[in-house]
């Protein structure tokens, strides 16, 4: 029997993109689906050809500081959230509610919450940020992507079942498949570089200054740098002769992973998990001013298990990086038990046992 959920998912690619993952399971099951994003761009050029799904945009930011004067612009906006998820819930009648976490999430959790609607929280991180560790008073069950989070939710029921990764990634290709997508050799080491969602711009400066101990290495460069650096990274190989494909991002990803024989990578939840997925060696570069460093604690667990080597931005110099990437290509064992170490780090079919306990499987 056809039911109807809300998955609340918007704001960053980290929170869009598993939620997209678990709607498009309960949509391929016959369910129908409401999004709640939010009103970033990241959503709106993401969901714009989703005509599968109903789509609803919050009025909601992040949280500012108590003393900030922005506080009372969050309050305001945060009421006005959660009135008008007041009255979408009793319209729309949800079986269930999920909340891929952030602020986005927290006034749909409340109001069905308080209208006996059956809510769950998803936390892909491994350290729970402010506004899930709020949320999770008011669901049923917190879903964890790492077991390591448990401890930030000591009054709730959690299960671990992973972050979901989005179906439209595609599965794995054979290399030399992959490498004509991009137009590069099969006779060289290939480096992806990537910055998440929204790309980062000081691993792009990173590499740009690289580039001239990188053009005498036997490697070609996949680098996805977002939407402001694909022009002078462009530029920038080019000018020292380095075998590159440049863009601001790649839709089929799947491609890229494929082709990749290493990843210099932030360490986002939802980028470690497809890393996981095409069990791939990577350099992880925290982005050091995320909420409560979690994405320092995500990469600790990968490195912890050998499927990875995490360098803090801080510290890094074109020197070091570039001595970290020789020796992994000229590693190939060394490269393999890190691919093997990622491909069983992560609980595999996130998004189809969230789905299913939305269902009340």
């Amino acid at each position: 029997m056809a039911k109807n959920f809300i998955i609340a998912c918007g704001g960053t690619g980290g929170h869009l993109f598993p939620g997209l993952a678990v709607a498009e399971v309960l949509h391929e099951r016959g369910h129908e689906i409401l999004l709640l994003v939010s009103e970033k761009e990241i959503d709106t050029v993401a969901l714009k050809n989703r005509t599968e799904f109903r789509i609803e945009k919050l009025p909601s930011i992040g949280m500012p500081s108590f003393l900030s004067p922005a506080f009372l612009r969050f309050l305001r906006r945060g009421w006005e959230s959660f009135s008008y998820c007041r009255q979408l819930h009793r319209r729309y009648r949800p079986t269930a509610v999920l909340g891929m976490g952030g602020f986005t999430s927290a006034a749909p959790l409340l109001s069905a919450h308080l209208l006996g609607i059956p809510t769950y929280l998803h936390e892909s991180n491994a350290i729970a940020g402010r506004a899930n560790r709020l949320a999770a008073r008011w669901v049923n069950k917190v879903l964890l992507g790492f077991e390591a989070c448990r401890s930030c939710f000591p009054k709730s029921e959690c299960l671990v079942t992973g972050t979901p990764v989005r179906r439209n990634l595609g599965k794995k290709l054979s290399r030399a498949q992959a490498l004509s997508a991009f137009r590069l050799s099969s006779e060289r080491k290939t480096i992806l570089i990537m910055g998440g969602s929204q790309g980062a711009g000081q691993i792009n400066q990173l590499f740009f200054r690289s580039a001239s101990l990188l053009k005498d290495l036997p490697v070609q460069l996949i680098h996805l740098t977002g939407e402001r650096d694909d022009g002078l990274a462009a530029i920038n190989y080019q000018r020292e002769g380095i075998i590159a494909h440049v863009a601001s991002f790649h839709h089929q990803m799947n491609e890229a992973y494929s082709a990749a024989d290493l990843v210099v990578s932030r360490a986002g939840a939802a980028s470690l998990s497809e890393i996981s997925q095409f069990g791939l060696p990577a350099i992880l570069i925290p982005f050091p001013f995320a909420a409560e460093r979690h994405q320092h604690r995500n990469a600790a667990i990968f490195e912890q298990a050998g499927a990875a080597e995490m360098l803090e931005e801080s510290d890094i110099t074109p020197e070091n990086l570039v001595r970290l990437i020789t020796n992994l290509l000229a590693d190939d064992q060394r490269r393999q038990r890190m691919s093997e170490a990622a491909a069983t780090l992560l609980p595999e079919h996130a998004a189809e046992k969230i789905a299913e306990i939305m269902e009340g499987k």
